[in-house]
């Protein structure tokens, strides 16, 4: 596939600025030289990935439109916020690690004395339009102000449940630094960030920022944000390591044999914040079920239980055909199969991975029984989970 030319000069007055802006010049030329493009496209490790819906539309379709699936896809409830406080953020953490999981994939990490915050995304839909596209099921637990000063905004792609031009604006205002996959940097130079606070990285290319080490890592993805996928920015997960501890954010990916080279070269970690949402079996190699980050936590401690995996990429948009609490329940079974210790916590609500842990499962009086259908090497279970006695005020 030969690489695509420049969008015509017409067509880039119709762009929004939510699609931000395509790679050019010395950046488009550092892309060219990157090991992993070829033929006018990103690669993915370990061959083509399939990256739009695979199988018959019509059951799809049928997926999508069902009454009764439909209703399991949502929260029958006020989902449980943590409104997270300044004294929640304060306070040194008394391990030197701390995260906090705002939803999705969004987790303020503040590791070693410094703050970084991973793919930030406090707009209201996931969209480049503020009248449509997929929208939060429960608000962020605070404001970007209130968050207080961050040192490094990590971003894993520039997907719009990753990458929230309204955010980004916001974070613009600020000092920090940012470090993205290669390519993106063009999206954030739109939309006011300057050059010298970029550290656009290729897979396995690092950069310091106070004590910390930034490594970019393989991911199984895809990119893009307009009409046009050119494939011209890359997908990373991201390894941040400072003086005593070591953690890991999957970003977007499909399992791969990757996940092991990545715990040979940067493991073990403290925690790792793996996605496990908005899986299906008809985009099976580009995001990954509860069992399959399982099984890549495992891999990325070499092979063995240990530190705390944190589940994101579910519970705050309405992304997939499964049931909205189905990521919670399989990843509880999924990580009790092999004895893998795992962190839910609220919304909003900080822990530390060296603590006590949060382990209520939170969203049971806010579903529909979930059928156990999945198989996670644990015995069959035929019970389905119990949806609780809380007052569903809201129900949909």
């Amino acid at each position: 596939m030969a690489a695509s030319s420049a969008p015509r000069a017409g067509l880039s007055v119709l762009r929004p600025p939510a699609f931000g802006a395509e790679p050019a010049g010395e950046r488009m030329a550092r892309i060219r030289r990157s090991p992993h493009f070829a033929n006018g496209v990103f690669q993915n490790p370990g061959g083509p990935a399939r990256m739009r819906p695979s199988g018959s539309g019509r059951d799809m379709a049928k997926q999508f439109l069902d009454k009764d699936a439909r209703s399991r896809r949502a929260p029958r409830g006020t989902i449980p916020v943590h409104p997270t406080t300044l004294a929640d953020l304060t306070r040194p953490p008394a391990t030197g690690l701390r995260l906090t999981w705002t939803g999705h994939s969004s987790v303020l990490a503040e590791i070693d004395g410094q703050r970084v915050l991973f793919d930030p995304v406090w707009g209201e839909r996931c969209s480049p339009f503020p009248f449509a596209g997929p929208k939060r099921l429960h608000p962020v637990p605070l404001s970007l102000a209130a968050l207080g000063p961050v040192d490094v905004v990590v971003i894993s792609h520039d997907h719009y449940d990753h990458l929230d031009m309204p955010t980004i604006r916001e974070l613009a205002g600020t000092d920090t630094v940012f470090a993205v996959p290669l390519g993106v940097g063009a999206h954030l130079e739109r939309w006011g960030v300057s050059a010298d606070r970029l550290r656009e990285l290729d897979w396995q290319e690092s950069t310091r920022a106070g004590g910390l080490t930034l490594t970019a890592t393989p991911a199984r993805h895809f990119c893009g944000r307009g009409l046009r996928n050119t494939q011209h920015t890359l997908w990373a997960s991201w390894v941040v390591a400072g003086e005593r501890h070591r953690i890991y954010h999957s970003g977007d990916t499909g399992y791969f044999e990757g996940f092991r080279d990545i715990g040979g070269a940067h493991g073990p970690f403290d925690a790792t914040m793996i996605q496990v949402g908005a899986y299906s079996e008809f985009w099976p190699d580009i995001h990954m079920t509860p069992e399959e980050g399982v099984r890549s936590h495992l891999d990325l401690q070499g092979g063995k239980p240990g530190g705390v995996l944190l589940p994101i990429h579910w519970g705050t948009f309405n992304l997939a055909p499964h049931p909205w609490a189905e990521p919670g329940e399989w990843m509880a079974d999924a990580a009790e199969a092999v004895g893998q210790t795992v962190a839910f916590p609220r919304p909003g609500a900080p822990f530390e991975p060296g603590g006590e842990l949060p382990t209520e499962h939170w969203w049971r009086p806010l579903t529909r029984p979930v059928p156990r259908v999945w198989n996670t090497g644990a015995p069959p279970r035929n019970e389905e989970t119990p949806s609780g006695d809380l007052d569903l005020a809201g129900d949909r």
